[in-house]
């Protein structure tokens, strides 16, 4: 696969670390001219510019990444799309679910695959605890609790995610939609939807923590929160099934060991048997998402869903922001 990054900050150098030992970078594309060059000195022959455009239109790239800031997602991924490439977009996709529905119409008319990057399901954890689930061992669900945060840093309230224009909101949009996204594939749609933002420590106009309450037709409940005033960086997403439970912990890195528990309910209850998975080494989910893209390229899936997925995430977080849901 020949790729075109645009975008080449550090999400830019995680696609770029992600691709596989038979793809070639073609060009890169950044406003500022030294991060294209810093990336694409990484491989050979590589166009580097900061009009992204002439990036993404070069005839031999067949798909391109995009890992700007948000208010360029939308625009850069419907570019590609109408000059015949495939792409994988950074999560959220757009600000909103209104900006992905040019995207979606584009996709569908041109007949491309573009898949919106939430790698979180490509963590081992997160799919060892779906071939669990899908085997029925937990039983019929009952409710999820996601935790999902960081502390920030000095200086992040002057940043772009600070910005509401640049990022189209603030903790919801940013770490919220992963757990959105994986009460979504476990759960399935979300009828009723209720939550409220809360800036309590870094000045800024945006939210700085979300706590959402969903639940499905079947009353089934996902509580959520998203948070950067954690301190200490958590990732935690407990599944609770009629007959088991499953908790997903740490992401590598600063956020702990990655470690799944199968709590396995008893016929006579009590202590339930539980079995731990512990996943140390390097994050492998982004090269994992990058083989499920190229897969679905290489198969000719036309299929939406991955953006239809997105586009279900942003409409609960719209319905958060616009009050409507509060």
């Amino acid at each position: 696969m020949n790729a075109c990054i645009v975008g080449c900050g550090l999400i830019g150098h995680k696609r770029l670390g992600a691709l596989r030992a038979e793809d070639r970078l073609v060009s890169a594309a950044d406003t500022y001219l030294e991060r294209a060059v810093a990336l694409a000195g990484m491989r050979s022959g590589v166009l580097v510019t900061t009009d992204w455009r002439d990036a993404i239109c070069r005839p031999e790239v067949d798909a391109v990444i995009v890992a700007t800031t948000n208010e360029w997602l939308a625009p850069v991924t419907l570019c590609a799309v109408q000059a015949g490439k495939h792409v994988l977009v950074e999560k959220p996709g757009a600000r909103s679910s209104k900006e992905l529905e040019p995207v979606l119409a584009a996709a569908s008319e041109h007949r491309k695959c573009v898949w919106v990057g939430f790698n979180h399901r490509f963590h081992p954890a997160v799919q060892k605890a779906r071939e669990i689930f899908e085997s029925g061992a937990l039983g019929r669900l009952m409710f999820i609790r996601g935790r999902y945060g960081h502390g920030g840093r000095l200086g992040y309230d002057k940043e772009w995610r600070a910005d509401p224009k640049t990022s189209g909101g603030g903790e919801l949009l940013d770490q919220g939609v992963h757990l959105i996204d994986l009460a979504r594939w476990f759960l399935g749609d979300f009828k009723d939807v209720s939550g409220s933002l809360h800036t309590y420590f870094w000045d800024m106009p945006v939210e700085d923590n979300a706590f959402l309450s969903l639940r499905t037709e079947q009353n089934q409940t996902a509580w959520l929160h998203a948070s950067c005033t954690e301190w200490k960086n958590l990732f935690s997403l407990e599944i609770y099934g009629r007959e088991g439970k499953l908790h997903i912990e740490g992401l590598g890195g600063s956020y702990g060991i990655e470690q799944l528990r199968y709590y396995k309910m008893l016929p006579q209850m009590g202590p339930p048997e539980t079995t731990i998975w512990e996943y140390s080494g390097p994050d492998a989910s982004w090269r994992q998402e990058f083989e499920a893209f190229a897969a679905a390229v290489q198969r000719g899936d036309e299929s939406l869903v991955p953006l239809k997925d997105a586009q279900a995430v942003l409409r609960i977080v719209g319905r958060i922001y616009s009050g409507e849901a509060r």
